[in-house]
Parts: structure tokens; sequence; C-alpha cells
């Protein structure tokens, strides 16, 4: 049984939803990174989704897209991000740990080549942000073969024939966006219409994740009334990366009562 699973099962047991952080690897620096993450997992976090950072980052907002430069100013190798997935994958034997990249990367990587180093780092999925689903099927082939998780985004306005192909291809979980656009955080973020969740559970039975706009318990709250399985949030926590960046012990702490509140917030009720 697959490590996403395992983690599903479990929080459905304990009627929880599940808390997603998201962040960069290298920002503010790879040491820094490190310390983020284990601060993120020991105060909540069900699984990890982990940015490599890109200089051309089109589904993302200028939160995320400033902790891509930061990280890419530290001149940190690709082979250097997996050092420290691997790092984390030793230390945490059952967490479900995921990437998200863009197509450049896995290309100039070699797309066997990637898919044998994140089996070898010990990742559970990847999401290639710019590779729409009509051209998956080259990187899905090889990711299936080292039992790679392949995570699809779901917009709020997919048609059935989008949701059909997704249905095929989705493993792991599916990732349902807020709303169009980038990532950020924006007033203008929506809820999900019950009516929307279950229409995509007709056609697949994979957990839902909200993302782009999570920052609060409320909205945490709704989304999981309205069916989902959890929440995936990232500008929220690298906002406060940004705001303390010479400020290593305070960006910790706010982390680390930020992760905790908005872990709570799954706690409330799962429907």
């Amino acid at each position: 049984m697959s490590r996403y699973k395992k983690m599903f099962q479990k929080l459905s047991f304990l009627k929880e939803g599940c808390f997603v952080p998201f962040v960069v690897i290298g920002d503010p620096s790879l040491e820094m990174s490190l310390k983020i993450i284990e601060t993120l997992i020991e105060n909540g976090a069900d699984a990890l989704e982990l940015g490599i950072p890109f200089s051309d980052p089109l589904a993302d907002g200028p939160i995320i897209q400033k902790a891509s430069l930061r990280a890419l100013y530290k001149k940190n190798t690709f082979l250097q991000c997996f050092e420290l997935i691997e790092n984390i994958r030793n230390k945490y034997l059952h967490l479900p740990i995921g990437i998200l990249l863009y197509a450049n990367l896995v290309y100039n990587y070699g797309i066997k080549n990637f898919y044998y180093q994140c089996f070898r780092s010990g990742l559970d999925s990847v999401l290639i942000a710019d590779i729409p689903i009509e051209e998956y099927e080259p990187f899905y082939k090889i990711a299936n073969q080292y039992n790679i998780n392949s995570i699809f985004i779901c917009p709020p306005d997919a048609d059935d024939s989008l949701l059909s192909k997704i249905s095929l291809y989705a493993k792991g979980y599916i990732y349902l966006l807020s709303r169009p656009g980038v990532t950020g955080i924006e007033k203008k973020t929506i809820s999900l219409s019950n009516i929307f969740i279950e229409k995509i559970k007709k056609y697949n039975s994979l957990p839902l994740l909200q993302g782009f706009g999570i920052e609060n318990p409320t909205q945490i709250q709704k989304s999981i009334l309205s069916g989902t399985n959890g929440v995936i949030c990232g500008s929220a926590i690298i906002d406060i990366i940004e705001k303390n960046l010479n400020k290593e012990k305070k960006m910790i702490n706010e982390i680390k009562n930020f992760t905790s509140k908005l872990k709570k917030a799954t706690k409330f009720v799962q429907s």
C-alpha cells in the first residue's frame, strides 16, 4: 500500500482532514530549508509538497516566484535538492513526499533519469505543472515503472472531458484549484461547491486536496465541509519566510505556530 493511501486511511479513521504544506527547496538556503521542512513536519504536516526552484514558474504567483529566485540565487544544484529530499526520507520513513516542478527541468535531466532519481530519493509523487494531460503519456509510463504517483491539477471549471482524462491518469490524490490563475494569497479565493466535488467523485475515488489561496482555519474547514480530504498551503507559509529572512528564530517560531493552527483546523470534523 502506498504512503498516500496509508496516510489518507489513517486520517479518515481519526476523522481528520489532511494538511500538506508547500515550500521551495533551498529557500532561503538549503540549511534553512531543511530546518523549515522539519518544523512543518514536527508541527502537523501530514505530507509534503516541495517545489524544485525554477526560473519561470508559470503556475506560481509573486510570493513563490520570489522563493524560487532566492533559492536559485544560492546556486544550489538539481541533485542537491534531491539530496535534501533523501535526508528527509531517511528521517521520516512513512511521510508521503511529493515534488512540484516544471517540464524543462525534467527534459534537461532526461525523463528516465529524472524518475530514477525520484525513486532513489524516496519520493512518492511528482506534479509537473506545465505539462497538459494530453501530453503526459511519456512521463506517466516511466513514473509508473518507478512507482511514482502522477499528480494532476483540476481547475474549478473542469468539464466532463477533462475530469474523464484526469480519472484515467491520476494517482495518489487530485489537486483541486480554489480558482483559476496562479498561486497566491488573494481575497477572491473561493470555496468549492459541494456539487462540483460530487461531480469529480463520480469520475474518481481518489482523495481530493484543495490548494491555491489557503491561508486560514476557516478556509480549511469550509474546504473539508465541501467534501475535500484536506488542503495544500504554500504561499502563506512562504510569506512568513520572506518576512523573516534575517530573523531565523522568529521565522521558525511563526512557521511552527502557523502550521499547528492550520493542522488543528483539519480536526474539527470530517463530513
